[in-house]
């Protein structure tokens, strides 16, 4: 028998039986097979990708034809409805499911926001969620109640503090009428159509940004709301009133030549009932007491006063005007012993100089200029006031470069009306001691703040068209009533290896998470 026919008769493995056994389909054909990735998405619907390739070697015969699958449609795309903002919404987003139900447009939600989001925050909370001179960094120990994987709505990321931009050009306004109109600056022949252009801007992104937030106060109250028990925030809402007051003074004498009485207590009603809410909590012994809350922003709620006397002097007015100057003279003073003492109790003062600091400058320069207008003369009691403003404008000028460093903020356009302010005083003080001396530095000070804000026109269209950050999400308004009682610490910007491990060391101790990064930061100053 040859090997051949033995071959035969010898049985097979198990295992190829049963492959031999079995047909694979397609195995030794030139068809080629097809392998399907699906790929889901939530938010997009689903979609189909085929990829054809030969399963074999043979597949690459000769004659072999390989055909794509089609891709099918995706399927219609239903938008997510974000319940997270609701806390914030002042209809809870039901008028808006209300709406994109009429347009056949269905919505679909994702889980409601605990009950906390719709609670007030307790003002402490803000101290010890907060930080910085304008209380809106979050802390590292801290969480928020709205997303922060999401740019939020865009009334969400617009703060109150806006309307500083206004406060900053109306001053501006006035400024440059005086210019123009003083016999003192006579020289330098400034033309009114300056005055003009300045007013007409003004009054044009006064009237924006007041529609802009009265929606924000429409469709998100409880984020208004907020803005009004925040601290610092709350001072901000004088800002609207006090810029129409600057435009009624910044008027332009080609639009109107006098203005009449009864404007200015249509003015001064709002500013007179937010002072009486603000100026009894100074008053109180509760957690809004001036030693717990004062901050340099509170001369904003004091300079109001000011501006409306002097409003009211240059109207003919006599006894509101002196009413709003000692209203405002009593609590400056109270305010400015408190910010220089500095208690213990203050959290919210910065260790370092901050453009806040320029705020110091705005009560006295207006008050100069208020009790001028009432005296009808630049006396005693002007000079006075003026020559603080002066030393406090000068005390900060030679500190110049301590101001270097800090974050781009909208609120420093408040910031600059101060300056504007102690030009105008000095404008005002050249008229009633005219000589070379007065004459320079009245344009000096003119030129510095019109630098001042120049610069800050710039910085607010490179942010707002280059970098697309003037508006970012305001961590302000989106701390939580309670603090978080446990949570893993992940690193921030500022934070060090050694804060991690005096956290972990804190946590296995049961210790709190702030007494380890204070203990952190006090042992790195012992240093």
């Amino acid at each position: 028998m040859s090997a051949k026919e033995d071959c035969r008769h010898h049985t097979l493995p198990p295992l190829i039986k049963a492959i031999a056994a079995n047909e694979v389909d397609g195995f030794d054909e030139p068809k080629p097979s097809v392998f399907m990735i699906e790929a889901a998405n939530m938010n997009t619907g689903d979609r189909s990708i085929s990829i054809s390739m030969p399963p074999s070697p043979l597949g690459e015969a000769k004659g072999a034809k390989f055909h794509s699958q089609p891709m099918p449609k995706p399927s219609a795309v239903h938008p997510v409805y974000d319940k997270r903002f609701n806390s914030f919404k002042t209809w809870s987003g039901k008028l808006e499911r209300q709406i994109s139900n009429l347009r056949g447009v269905h919505l679909e939600t994702e889980p409601s926001p605990p009950q906390e989001c719709f609670e007030n925050v307790p003002v402490h909370r803000y101290f010890d969620a907060l930080e910085g001179p304008e209380l809106d960094t979050l802390r590292a120990s801290e969480e928020i109640i709205l997303p922060e994987d999401k740019q939020w709505p865009f009334l969400l990321r617009f703060p109150i503090s806006t309307f500083g931009i206004c406060l900053g050009l109306g001053s501006q306004a006035i400024m440059w009428k005086s210019l123009s109109s003083s016999p003192a600056t006579a020289f330098l022949d400034i033309t009114p159509h300056i005055n003009l252009t300045i007013w007409l801007i003004t009054a044009a992104l006064t009237l924006g940004i007041a529609i802009i937030y009265a929606l924000k106060l429409i469709f998100y109250f409880e984020a208004v709301h907020r803005e009004y028990c925040h601290p610092v925030r709350v001072n901000f809402f004088f800002a609207p009133w006090i810029t129409l007051l600057f435009l009624a003074l910044g008027v332009p004498p080609s639009i109107a030549q006098t203005l009449p009485a009864h404007l200015w207590y249509i003015l001064m009603t709002p500013i007179l009932c937010l002072e009486l809410k603000i100026y009894g909590q100074w008053m109180s012994g509760g957690q809004r007491r001036l030693s717990k809350v004062a901050n340099p922003t509170n001369h904003l709620s004091v300079v109001g006063n000011f501006v409306g006397a002097f409003l009211g002097a240059s109207m003919g007015l006599t006894e509101g005007p002196i009413f709003f100057f000692a209203v405002g003279m009593a609590h400056y003073m109270v305010l400015f012993v408190t910010l220089y003492q500095r208690l213990p109790t203050n959290q919210t003062l910065p260790k370092e100089l901050h453009p806040v600091f320029f705020l110091f400058v705005a009560a006295p320069s207006v008050a100069s200029l208020a009790w001028a207008k009432i005296q009808g003369s630049f006396d005693s009691g002007s000079r006075i006031a003026y020559f603080i403003a002066l030393f406090l404008y000068a005390s900060l000028a030679v500190r110049v470069n301590f101001f270097r460093g800090f974050k781009f903020s909208m609120a420093w356009w408040a910031y600059t009306f101060p300056m504007t302010a102690a030009a105008l005083a000095a404008i005002k003080y050249s008229g009633a001691v005219t000589c070379r001396a007065t004459q320079i530095k009245a344009v000096m000070l003119c030129l510095v703040a019109t630098v001042a804000v120049a610069a800050l026109l710039v910085n607010t269209v490179v942010h707002a068209v280059v970098h697309g950050d003037l508006f970012p999400n305001d961590m302000a308004i989106a701390i939580s009533k309670r603090r978080p009682r446990r949570r893993w610490y992940h690193k921030r910007s500022g934070s060090s290896d050694s804060n991690i491990e005096k956290y972990l060391k804190f946590i296995e101790d049961g210790k709190d998470v702030e007494a380890s990064l204070h203990s952190s930061s006090s042992t790195t100053s012992q240093d």
